[in-house]
């Protein structure tokens, strides 16, 4: 698995390193601060779940890298964002500098600003797809980041620090911040391979979709405990330190650890209802709840 995590790693740098070079950016400062925040490494789980999504309805990886270009756009801006000191205000992301200390914090914000723009334009440049699938892409991508989807989840987060949610809320609050991306990377992977989508397909994929959202959090909580800095790339006990609500602080470690593990089963089930090769799907599930970073 580690080895096909590094594949999908190698190709998507390329890919977003000519997407930047064709965006003709017209201010060096914001070019380098958009490279610092997109091309800094991390795990490109949402593009990787894009590209086993296809796999999984007969599609090839081809059709699905502006799907995953893009998505790692929005996801790298909504860190960018994330970071600044008016949200959780860190210092580190992906083992160096965050953007806003790297550079400063408006042209931090700038630069989050230019990648979510940058992402539309790229996935409505493509002559891979038709007007009409390239629309409902756009339209899904735009409702999974926007108030609809991540943005709305990040607003809850920011107004519940330091204040008791229960399970329930908080579930809700990362279907919201990180599941929606989750949800429309898978969707959209198979959508880019093959369009239109059968629903009873799109079903199957979006209940997977749900569960491996939620076991990502609750990992990247339980880690929050168990991993140090370095090997997280990032501060440690943050979400402590702000009084944040987590999974371990509702239900124990051991609790999370079986939460976690539920919901990968739950996707292991959802998969079954979908008739083509998911054997990357179900890996991708599993690799979610094991890694350790």
């Amino acid at each position: 698995m580690q080895e096909q995590v590094q594949q999908v790693q190698q190709r998507l740098h390329q890919r977003l390193e000519t997407a930047l070079d064709a965006l003709d950016i017209a201010d060096e400062r914001l070019e380098a601060a958009m490279k610092h925040g997109l091309l800094n490494g991390g795990k490109r789980v949402r593009p990787f779940l894009a590209y086993a999504s296809a796999e999984a309805v007969g599609g090839h990886w081809d059709a699905v890298d502006p799907v995953a270009v893009a998505m790692e756009m929005i996801h790298s801006y909504s860190l960018v964002h994330d970071d600044l000191p008016a949200m959780d205000d860190d210092d580190l992301r992906r083992g160096m500098p965050t953007c806003h200390i790297a550079f400063d914090e408006a042209t931090a914000i700038l630069a989050g600003d230019a990648l979510q723009t940058a992402a539309f334009e790229h996935l409505s440049s493509s002559a891979l797809y038709s007007p009409e699938q390239a629309l409902e892409l756009i339209r899904m991508l735009a409702r999974g980041a926007g108030a609809a989807g991540m943005v709305a989840g990040q607003c809850i987060d920011l107004n519940h620090v330091g204040k008791h949610m229960t399970l329930e809320q908080l579930e809700n609050m990362h279907r919201h911040k990180t599941g929606a991306l989750i949800r429309k990377s898978v969707l959209m992977g198979a959508m880019a391979a093959s369009y239109p989508l059968d629903s009873h397909v799109a079903e199957a994929l979006t209940e997977y979709a749900n569960a491996v959202g939620l076991a990502f959090q609750v990992q990247d909580d339980i880690l929050d405990i168990e991993a140090d800095t370095e090997t997280l790339g990032k501060t440690q006990g943050a979400d402590e330190a702000l009084n944040k609500p987590t999974y371990p602080a509702l239900l124990g470690l051991e609790g999370a650890r079986k939460k976690a593990a539920d919901l990968c089963q739950q996707a292991h089930t959802a998969l079954e209802r979908v008739p083509g090769d998911t054997s990357l799907l179900k890996q991708l599930a599993d690799y979610i709840i094991n890694r350790r970073y």
